[in-house]
């Protein structure tokens, strides 16, 4: 089946082997923020997550919610087979720069329309990303920047290894 064992999610949990391929968007029911030295650049109770089988949810952000005069779009694209073309974002704060902290869809596919020009935020390049008071961990292997919470079961796709799923 995959690489490692589903673990039984408990109630109130959620198991990334549940979720859909193709991925869903989902509003999120919690406040989500993200920090870095000490400022708030993003929070909103509008997030949406998006949800694919073996990852944990990725947390997409209105622009209205994020402060962007802290983000600065930087040369370079992705492209997923799902959702389209993304391009990236680093983030500058005083002095830091963090590289390729965030990305965004401008022109999605009509299926994930919902995300247009939302900023997603990589959990292991910023200070702090916050499902309503946790501090998420980081998926292992900051490719697809999944944000962990206790909510979440696994195992996750991403860690060496993983990638034969």
């Amino acid at each position: 089946m995959f690489g490692s064992r589903r673990i039984a999610p408990q109630p109130g949990q959620e198991s990334v082997w549940d979720y859909p391929r193709p991925p869903a968007v989902v509003a999120a029911t919690k406040q989500v923020r993200v920090e870095v030295d000490g400022i708030t650049i993003a929070e909103t109770s509008r997030a949406q997550r998006v949800l694919e089988t073996s990852h944990p949810p990725v947390y997409y952000i209105p622009p209205e919610d994020i402060q962007m005069s802290y983000l600065e779009a930087i040369a370079g694209a992705s492209f997923c087979e799902w959702k389209g073309l993304a391009s990236y974002y680093s983030l500058v704060v005083g002095d830091r720069r963090i590289e390729k902290a965030a990305w965004t869809y401008p022109e999605p596919t009509p299926a994930f329309e919902v995300i247009r020009n939302y900023v997603a935020f990589y959990p292991s390049r910023v200070d702090g990303c916050y499902v309503g008071d946790e501090k998420v961990e980081a998926q292992p292997g900051d490719f697809y920047g999944g944000w962990i919470t206790q909510d979440i079961v696994g195992p996750f796709k991403g860690s060496p290894g993983t990638w034969g799923w």
